[in-house]
């Protein structure tokens, strides 16, 4: 077993220095100079090699890279070609106002698949059963943004229940907080919600025919016993798998919603970056999302690993 952790760690690790320099060097391919994008068309040449000297744009790229990923590595990102400010704060504070979205959302997802998923395979046949995988493919072809638009629509304009936009910080007032965070949570959620209910279902079905289920039923227990008791964990191994895929359209997701609620996160930061072309941010906030998602899908790994045994067996003859 621990071979196997020790395995997936160092996957992880592989992934997440591959990802860095793949981030690196695609951001030195795009054609034009970031200082003299970062000081405008009026700059002198004096002034933009300056500017380069500052940010060690002059230096070899193996001497950019090592000094980003040491930086990384002690938690800081760099200073904004546009601004000059120390940019670690920022994105870390950016980041917090986006996990605020995303692991809320993560967490209702998946209880709910869980549960529509599971009575939608318990219930085929019947008109619930039905409905719930009908209501599901139809939330599965809504846009994230059109989700967010729809409930502000409804809660805010309509009942004057919910703010439509803005944050407030959770220190400063959590009550306004909590009534900003509702609808954009439920945006996020109602999309990946839907995806997951079929994937739930299809498994449940999968092992709703398993011979340990008959062996179940045979020993008294009832269809729902036998399939909370021990179908859930065997179904759980292909649902977690999909869950850590769908994480990286959550984020994607996250990105859009920021800009539908106004929301100062690291999603509505990126498109400022991208727009000024500081090369500095977009780098870090994207080697952020990217060390998340992998991270998740690690824990899930080994999560899975503890779900189901035979993948520690595998994972330790690997």
């Amino acid at each position: 077993m621990w071979r196997g952790i020790a395995l997936a760690v160092a996957r992880t690790s592989l992934t997440l220095f591959l990802a860095s320099v793949l981030i690196f060097v695609l951001l030195r391919l795009v054609p034009g100079d970031p200082a003299q994008v970062a000081l405008g068309v009026d700059a002198t040449p004096e002034a933009v090699a300056a500017t380069r000297e500052r940010f060690g744009l002059d230096r070899p790229l193996l001497v950019q890279y090592g000094e980003w990923m040491g930086g990384l590595l002690t938690g800081r990102f760099g200073e904004s070609f546009v601004s000059g400010q120390d940019m670690s704060a920022i994105i870390l504070d950016r980041t917090n106002v986006t996990l605020w979205l995303v692991i809320p959302s993560v967490v209702l997802a998946l209880l709910v698949a869980t549960v529509l998923g599971t009575w939608a395979a318990l219930r085929r046949g019947q008109l619930d059963g039905f409905l719930i995988t009908v209501g599901s493919q139809l939330l599965m072809a809504v846009p994230g943004f059109l989700a967010g638009v729809l409930l502000v629509l409804l809660f805010s304009l309509a009942l004057g229940w919910l703010p439509p936009s803005g944050w407030v910080v959770p220190n400063d007032a959590f009550g306004p907080f909590l009534a900003r965070l509702v609808l954009p949570v439920l945006a996020l959620t109602a999309v990946q919600a839907a995806i997951l209910t079929r994937y739930v279902r299809s498994a449940v079905l999968d092992v709703s025919g398993a011979d340990f289920l008959r062996e179940a039923r045979a020993k008294g227990l009832s269809r729902s016993e036998a399939m909370v008791r021990h179908g859930l964990r065997n179904a759980a191994v292909p649902v977690l798998t999909v869950a850590g895929v769908q994480l990286s359209s959550l984020l994607v997701g996250a990105v859009v919603i920021e800009s539908v609620f106004d929301i100062p996160g690291v999603g509505s930061l990126l498109v400022e970056a991208v727009g000024q072309r500081d090369m500095v941010t977009i780098q870090g906030i994207v080697m952020v999302l990217v060390a998340f998602t992998v991270l998740v899908n690690l824990a899930l790994d080994l999560i899975q690993a503890v779900v189901d045994p035979r993948l520690r067996v595998v994972g330790a003859e690997a």
